[in-house]
């Protein structure tokens, strides 16, 4: 069976960091893109960040670049999203997904693309 299992959620002050984990079982990750999304209460769910296959090719949403690093340990069967200088506009449920092949994450549509399986989210707060 096809999981992904998100970790590394919790509540953190303005300007702090979180890193998320997205781990992998019933598959090996060196054939997928990764996709980050996330959804806030009443708002349409976004994709936050993207690393191909290889994990030589990302891609981030403006409001996160420079903030956010996707990475992937294909060893470890996991992807990682370091957020730093976190703001209360990234509070939200934090996704990964997957989708087979290395072009996944190429064009400004690649949020769009279909991703499968999914994992059950995980609860980034940032609060004072």
């Amino acid at each position: 069976q096809l999981q992904l299992l998100e970790s590394g959620g919790g509540l953190v002050q303005p300007g702090g960091s979180l890193r998320l984990s997205c781990a992998a079982s019933g598959f090996t990750l060196n054939r997928y893109s990764i996709g980050w999304f996330r959804q806030a209460p009443g708002k349409e769910r976004e994709g936050v960040s993207c690393i191909n296959s290889g994990g030589g090719r990302t891609k981030y949403v403006d409001s996160v670049n420079g903030r956010f690093s996707i990475s992937k340990d294909n060893a470890k069967n996991t992807v990682y999203l370091q957020m730093n200088s976190l703001k209360p506009e990234d509070t939200a449920v934090y996704y990964c997904a997957a989708a087979e092949g290395p072009l996944v994450c190429e064009g400004s549509s690649w949020a769009r693309r279909p991703f499968a399986p999914w994992g059950q989210g995980t609860q980034v707060t940032v609060s004072s």
